[in-house]
């Protein structure tokens, strides 16, 4: 399941937001469907009522569809938004990025060692060697239902 930011989540003032929107405009290219959607007409008036300062008749608060972002989509929005945050934001992506390929390297690794063990020593050590295998293995998740918006996978044919 993908994670989703909502504008006025990723940018809290009306100015930040007509920023944002303006930049998202300009640069649409960037924004294929899986990185962000508008709210529709239902989804919005659902996420409305839930805001209480939200005020209709009194021309306040939120009056155009809001856009969600995808964590991909939120990734596109730092480097093509140019505030301090921003920059900092596609920095710790790019630092999380080498993370999770350093991690995925030492797995390998680790995995490509214990094929070694297992070869070099006898029958009597299966047990164990497969036992840490199943350790190696990540817990499945669990079968909840989940909610939120969920990308459709494009199937190939």
């Amino acid at each position: 399941m993908q994670r989703l930011v909502g504008a006025k989540q990723k940018h809290r003032g009306t100015e930040d937001t007509k920023v944002l929107n303006q930049a998202v405009k300009r640069n649409a290219e960037r924004f294929p469907e899986d990185f962000m959607f508008q709210l529709s007409a239902d989804e919005f008036a659902n996420w409305k009522s839930q805001i209480v300062t939200s005020n209709p008749a009194a021309k306040m608060g939120v009056r155009r569809r809001p856009y969600a972002f995808t964590e991909q989509g939120v990734a596109m929005l730092s480097s093509v938004l140019r505030s301090d945050r921003a920059v900092a934001v596609n920095i710790e992506i790019m630092r999380a990025f080498v993370r999770l390929r350093r991690l995925l390297a030492s797995h390998a690794d680790l995995a490509r060692k214990l094929d070694a063990l297992e070869k070099k020593y006898d029958a009597q050590f299966k047990v164990v060697f497969d036992a840490i295998r199943q350790l190696m293995i990540p817990p499945s998740a669990p079968d909840r239902r989940q909610i939120g918006f969920h990308a459709k996978e494009e199937s190939e044919g």
